[in-house]
């Protein structure tokens, strides 16, 4: 027997405990310009419940430079790439676990028909014996009948 695992962890949203383990509560590192040069930023898309992944909360202030907006769009790019890459994921589980519910019904199906089969099977068999039984014993009368009609005949001889 084969089992069909998923990991969860790959799919939860928003992580209202610690922050870390959301989609978008996570923080998610990228590379953004710096000026002439480029440098790594983590951000993260929702706080939630009062806690917040690592990183700077993707959110426009008066403060947000360009090199910032570049960066917060390529975090955006990459959470929405994770909860696709995590939504075919789980839509291939899905259609396993489809195709497994439709195997067993076909087999249990199977199996159903399968032992009525037998079942005929048997009773056509037992039918059959006690037909070959049934003409056995009309031929055991009849050849009882036959001797005895021909003892007669030859007793009648001898008178």
């Amino acid at each position: 027997i084969k089992t069909i695992s998923y990991d969860t962890s790959k799919s939860v949203l928003i992580d209202d405990k610690t922050g870390e383990n959301g989609l978008l509560t996570k923080g998610t590192t990228v590379t953004q310009p710096s000026g002439t040069t480029t440098t790594t930023a983590t951000y993260y898309l929702v706080k939630s419940g009062g806690t917040a992944g690592s990183g700077t909360e993707i959110n426009l202030t008066s403060a947000t430079t360009n090199d910032n907006l570049d960066g917060m769009t390529s975090a955006v790019d990459a959470m929405l790439k994770t909860m696709t890459d995590s939504a075919a994921t789980l839509g291939a589980t899905n259609s396993r676990l489809s195709l497994q519910n439709d195997f067993i019904k076909d087999l249990s199906d199977t199996i159903t028909k399968g032992v009525g089969r037998l079942v005929d099977a048997d009773m056509n068999e037992e039918s059959t014996r006690l037909k070959a039984l049934q003409t056995q014993q009309q031929l055991g009368i009849q050849a009882l009948s036959i001797a005895n009609t021909s003892a007669d005949n030859i007793l009648s001889l001898f008178r």
